[in-house]
């Protein structure tokens, strides 16, 4: 596929797959790991990881697992990886190695498998997740005080939505502009978060349909592509007080 220059000029139209970092104030937790993880946090000097959320086991959201090891060699521990048991059973196939005993001096990542709880405690943050369709799939979206993520979605069950009231920002899938079945598109996605009332709302997990900022250009207000590095403050509820 051929992109106009200045499409490629344009550095937030060179996009690495979706995954975000929750900093609390105490430690933070990594939500997924794309196949980029490692060059994500290099780029934004990222250098520990309390713990990791996997909202499905879909390749552009584990294939970056492997490079926890660094993470394991720091600390000398378990990462601990919270998600639903289906995926727990995916990570232990995928990663086999990773559970397998080594000799002396052989570093490979080692991962503490968690159910996910509803109500989520790391990094001094109080987290609530929830589950959404993602076609036939299961997937865990999350809020933090007036912030809520959800990647890969195409359906927002009732139960979801009663947890997205009142939203500072919704972070939210709009893979492409025309329709997909296993996704939002550009339309729904919009559509959804007017319904949800969020104040404002980045739309993420995008692909190269979308140019920064032609599109940013044409969105109603309130709403704006997310780009790799994008930094938002939160208020949220301390875990420990």
């Amino acid at each position: 596929m051929e992109y106009p220059p200045e499409y490629l000029a344009n550095p937030k139209n060179h996009r690495t797959r979706s995954s975000i970092l929750i900093e609390g104030p105490t430690g933070n937790l990594l939500v997924d790991c794309s196949p980029e993880m490692r060059l994500q946090m290099s780029r934004e000097r990222i250098y520990d990881v309390e713990a990791v959320l996997i909202t499905h086991t879909h390749a552009d959201h584990v294939m970056g697992m492997d490079d926890l090891r660094s993470i394991c060699m720091k600390t000398r521990q378990a990462v601990p990886v919270y998600t639903l048991p289906i995926y727990q059973e995916d990570i232990r196939r995928i990663y086999s190695y990773a559970f397998r005993d080594f000799p002396e001096g052989v570093f490979v990542p080692r991962f503490d498998l968690r159910d996910v709880p509803v109500d989520l405690e790391v990094g001094g943050l109080r987290i609530r997740t929830f589950l959404v369709e993602h076609g036939g799939t299961t997937v865990i979206g999350l809020r933090v005080g007036g912030f809520a993520y959800i990647t890969d979605v195409s359906r927002i069950p009732d139960e979801a939505m009663r947890e997205l009231d009142d939203l500072d920002v919704l972070m939210i899938d709009a893979v492409r502009i025309r329709p997909h079945p296993n996704h939002f598109n550009l339309e729904q996605a919009i559509a959804i978060s007017k319904q949800i009332g969020a104040r404002k709302t980045y739309l993420t997990h995008l692909s190269h349909d979308y140019d920064h900022d032609e599109t940013n250009a044409q969105l109603p207000y309130s709403f704006e592509l997310a780009w790799d590095g994008l930094k938002i403050q939160i208020e949220a509820e301390a875990a420990y007080l």
